[in-house]
């Protein structure tokens, strides 16, 4: 090695021992422009260079370029160390390692599960099964087979979500009954919980809600059987004080037809809707009725959670806020 590559040897150790013992970054700033500032050690080793022959100064710039590379690599080398042991130092003095862990937010069983499972436990002691369908549904199911006439309001896009093909996003679960009754040979009685969908939106409507129907068809149904099961299913949910009152109503798949509320916060909130089983329902599925009859009902779970919890608006429930189902639960 040449006498000018020992110097650059010897500088870049003493920048090595120069910087390990710079304390702060303060020190650190000064030990650097010692060697790589405009008067420190480099600059003063490019200025030699112009008093070497010409067929020198090549060689020497380029060895002075590894050398100075090499001592910019240490000085930040160094200052990542002193960066890191500041930060350490100020987490060590913001953090008591003794004090507990923060708690775990943990969320409770959705209201709307709760409820859910609540009812089909109480159909389930009544004899009644439970049924499913799938959320995009024919035309036919969804109105044409439950007698719901062309020009229908419930048939606009102002109310349904249509897809293409003939299919809706279902209205109601209703359509599950069609599903359910066609090739089967009553007696029988199901329910069928589920997602439905429509154009909606204010406190206590969503463009999609839970919804559960109920129906029963056998030799011998009236409408006071329907009333009797509706009354014990809204004290099983509510409690003993729950009031129900009917309304006439009119729906092409039941006659005669009723809409049913709930006393509610001194007041009535609407529930559902139900009636006897149209015989031209029956038929469409295949069913005599100059043999079969039966009742159905049909009500919003949301509600249902609504009124039982306590819920102002049914959003809250559906935006996915862990903390307000923890305050639910």
């Amino acid at each position: 090695m040449t006498a000018k590559g020992d110097e650059l040897d010897l500088l870049c150790a003493q920048a090595r021992e120069a910087f390990a013992g710079a304390a702060t970054l303060q020190q650190l700033r000064e030990t650097r422009a010692r060697f790589l500032g405009r008067k420190g050690s480099v600059s003063g080793k490019l200025r030699e260079i112009g008093a070497l022959p010409a067929a020198e100064r090549a060689a020497a710039g380029e060895a002075l370029n590894r050398a100075a590379a090499e001592i910019e690599r240490l000085a930040a080398e160094r200052e990542r160390a002193l960066e890191e042991a500041r930060s350490a130092d100020a987490l060590r003095g913001a953090l008591d390692v003794t004090l507990p862990g923060l708690p775990v937010v943990r969320g409770a069983e959705h209201p709307l599960t709760r409820v859910q499972r609540d009812m089909a436990g109480f159909f389930a002691g009544l004899g009644f099964s439970i049924e499913d369908g799938p959320e995009v549904e024919t035309e036919w199911n969804c109105f044409d087979a439950l007698r719901i006439a062309a020009d229908h309001p419930s048939r606009d896009s102002h109310d349904t979500f249509f897809v293409s093909g003939g299919h809706v996003l279902r209205t109601h679960t209703t359509p599950v009954q069609i599903r359910t009754m066609t090739g089967r040979t009553p007696p029988f009685r199901y329910i069928t919980p589920g997602r439905v969908f429509r154009v909606d939106f204010d406190a206590t409507h969503a463009p999609f809600f839970h919804q559960i129907d109920g129906f029963m068809v056998d030799e011998r149904v009236t409408f006071g059987d329907m009333k009797g099961v509706l009354y014990a299913f809204a004290r099983h949910l509510m409690g003993a004080d729950v009031r129900l009152r009917f309304r006439a109503h009119f729906f092409p798949f039941t006659e005669p037809s009723a809409e049913f509320d709930f006393s509610w916060q001194g007041g009535w909130l609407e529930w559902g809707g139900c009636g006897m089983i149209h015989p031209g329902v029956l038929e469409n599925c295949g069913i005599d009725s100059t043999r079969w009859q039966g009742f159905a009902f049909g009500m919003t779970i949301d509600r249902t959670a609504m009124q039982r919890f306590g819920i102002p608006n049914i959003h809250r429930m559906l935006d996915g806020d862990v903390r307000a189902l923890e305050a639910l639960g």
